[in-house]
């Protein structure tokens, strides 16, 4: 696991994308420099490459200026994540450039724990049927593993959900809504070690995903009742 700041000192200019929200937001990394964050909502399959353009846009550089890209794989929505893998590995096949993948709520909580600091709290976005990811931080802002529970098995003490992440479950507790700006975030993540390196570009899914065999049969009309 590396922190931003890391990946920025080895490749120096690196594009982050994140679409884990309704609100699509894209930021490029220099090192030496001030960074570059554009964020708006609406449809991720075109803001995730007018805002990217929009950021080397402002630079004075091309696509081909960036050494590497870091990326949010969820939890959130899963369009928009896959949206953001897709785009990745597109321009990926066009020059190779190393891709790190981070989780959101992990993001989020480093930047709750230092705004509350000593308060343990779970942060949770919907993971739809009833269910819910979470992530519980202790007091000593220590974070425990990306959980997948439902509404009954969530833990005891405060919870906080990102904003603009959609939900469509409801929480029989109280819930507080915390930032998810990515330019407040990274500034307070910056030396975390976060972001881990990907082959391939993909969503996160606390399991891999199960198929049932179809085993083809020619249709017969019901038998008749005696």
């Amino acid at each position: 696991m590396e922190s931003p700041a890391q990946i920025v000192a080895r490749h120096r200019c690196v594009l982050v994308l994140d679409a884990a929200s309704t609100v699509v937001q894209a930021g490029l990394l220099r090192a030496g420099l001030p960074p570059i964050w554009h964020k708006a909502d609406g449809d991720a399959g075109q803001l995730v490459f007018t805002l990217s353009a929009r950021c080397l846009k402002d630079a004075g550089l091309a696509t081909e200026a960036i050494g590497a890209f870091i990326y949010c794989d969820g939890p959130g929505s899963m369009l928009g994540t896959r949206t953001v893998a897709m785009a990745l590995r597109t321009w990926q096949v066009l020059r190779a450039r190393p891709a790190y993948a981070y989780h959101s709520l992990a993001l989020a909580a480093v930047a709750e724990q230092a705004r509350t600091p000593g308060q343990p709290f779970a942060l949770v976005a919907d993971a739809r049927r009833h269910s819910w990811h979470a992530l519980a931080v202790n007091a000593a802002g220590e974070s425990g593993p990306l959980q997948r529970l439902g509404t009954a098995e969530l833990p005891a003490g405060e919870l906080r959900t990102p904003e603009h992440f959609r939900a469509w479950s409801t929480l029989t507790r109280p819930v507080t809504t915390c930032g998810y700006d990515l330019a407040a975030l990274f500034a307070a993540a910056e030396n975390s070690p976060l972001c881990r390196m990907v082959d391939a570009p993909d969503v996160f899914q606390h399991e891999a995903p199960a198929y049932r065999q179809w085993t083809p049969a020619v249709h017969q009309a019901p038998a008749a009742k005696p």
